[in-house]
């Protein structure tokens, strides 16, 4: 007979077929769902990174500072400034996150704090500042920056990976501000 089916199932009743297309159709719906969850887990974890360095100002040493700057000579001090945002655009803080560090390439870590930039503040976000020592070697020094979310999850950040782009440390002494005479 065209356009008709015989017996689909030889269960009684024909029942079987049914039952068995409701329990697929039951697991892959719940695998479905559990991908979706944990998609959405791990799209709860994504962080937004913004943030530049540069150089931080240091008694006696003569400027500029608080300028966007890669290279810079041993003694001279690097600024870190990075905002992190949660994915739907909100500041992650200090109530947000449990740390952020800096990691140079030479694995030494360097915590950042949260507070507020300026006098009065005007802006917020994660800094720190390391001064390179005398004899640190000069080249390119490669560094990502980790936050750690208050359940210890992780989410690191790095900048482009390109020798002339990234810090580096040159040789030479900073400059020194001039004794004015009196």
């Amino acid at each position: 007979m065209i356009g008709s089916i015989k017996h689909a199932d030889a269960s009684p009743g024909g029942k079987g077929a049914v039952m068995k297309t409701i329990a697929i159709s039951a697991i892959v719906l719940s695998t479905a769902f559990g991908l979706a969850n944990v998609a959405q887990a791990q799209e709860a974890r994504k962080l937004f990174f913004e943030g530049d360095i540069v150089r931080h100002a240091l008694e006696n040493q003569a400027g500029p500072f608080c300028v966007l700057a890669n290279q810079f000579k041993r003694k001279e001090a690097v600024a870190w400034r990075i905002r992190v945002l949660e994915p739907d655009g909100k500041i992650a803080d200090n109530t947000v996150l449990k740390s952020v560090v800096v990691v140079l390439g030479n694995g030494q870590k360097l915590p950042a704090r949260y507070g507020g930039h300026g006098m009065p503040p005007t802006d917020h976000f994660w800094s720190l500042h390391w001064e390179i020592p005398a004899d640190f070697p000069t080249g390119s020094l490669g560094y990502k920056v980790v936050a750690t979310m208050m359940d210890d999850s992780t989410v690191s950040w790095e900048p482009f990976n390109r020798a002339t782009t990234q810090l580096s440390v040159i040789a030479g002494e900073p400059a020194m501000k001039t004794a004015v005479a009196q």
